[in-house]
């Protein structure tokens, strides 16, 4: 298996969030967000559609202190 980010549907990352313990999303002031222990996650709109970016992904693994193995872990 390939350590290399792909695109991934709200749903999917969503998905695979609650599988490494992260709860939500609940609705913020602007975007909703999910949250394990002391990490806080901002997820993109429903509105926003298409697929997350790499780059954006990327971000959201920093914010929530998510290594890549965990990730492909989460799948």
């Amino acid at each position: 298996m390939s350590n290399r980010l792909i695109p991934v549907s709200r749903r999917e990352l969503i998905r695979r969030l609650r599988n490494l313990g992260f709860e939500g999303p609940y609705p913020g002031s602007g975007h909703y967000y999910m949250v394990k222990d002391d990490a806080y996650i901002s997820i993109p709109n429903p509105h926003h559609g298409g697929k997350i970016s790499v780059d954006l992904l990327a971000i959201i693994l920093k914010e929530g202190e998510i290594s890549r193995n965990e990730w492909f872990s989460s799948a």
